[in-house]
């Protein structure tokens, strides 16, 4: 009898086989199931908070919350002209602008020669470019980094928010997004 006990393999034994089974159960699901592309950010539906940035650049006016709340729904792009992804989106802002889509800027951390030198180079969709020398706005309406972009309903409110370069392939998400921010 006890060479029968003996013989039979123990729960221990099995253990880590189970155990690797599972993880590679977690793996395959990871593989297969398709990723949540779009951020759920807490600040979508919320307002813009409160602020007045002074002028970016000469050309453009400064920027604040009053801009937003003119019954027409708007971009808000948080750039710099350091960001090289920022440069990157830039003809597909311009394909925006040109669209009649009204973008409104955010410069962070940027020095006005530098900023002339990077509208210059790729071109300025902006109606309005507020400074934001300490990140105040980009922290208040939850961005983490450059580029991002927001659309603003008429009334001031966050309805969706894009993170990284906008490319040419999200022109149409972009723009369904203002019609939707209109209604």
């Amino acid at each position: 009898m006890t060479e029968a006990v003996a013989k039979r393999p123990s729960l221990a034994m099995w253990l880590p086989l189970a155990l690797f089974g599972a993880f590679f159960v977690l793996v395959i699901w990871g593989l297969v199931r398709p990723a949540d592309r779009e951020v759920a950010s807490a600040f979508i539906g919320k307002p813009l908070p409160q602020f007045a940035l002074e002028a970016a650049t000469q050309d453009r006016p400064g920027l604040s919350t009053a801009d937003f709340k003119t019954g027409k729904p708007k971009l808000l792009n948080v750039f710099a002209s350091w960001c090289v992804p920022c440069a990157v989106e830039a003809p597909t802002l311009d394909a925006l602008a040109k669209r009649g889509v009204d973008i409104q800027g955010v410069a962070i951390r940027d020095r006005s020669e530098d900023l002339a030198r990077f509208l210059a180079t790729n071109g300025n969709p902006f109606t309005r470019i507020g400074k934001d020398d300490v990140s105040q706005v980009q922290v208040g309406i939850g961005s983490s980094g450059v580029p991002e972009t927001f659309v603003i309903d008429g009334n001031g409110v966050i309805r969706y928010q894009h993170i990284g370069e906008i490319r040419p392939e999200d022109i149409d998400l972009i723009l369904r997004k203002l019609a939707e921010a209109g209604q």
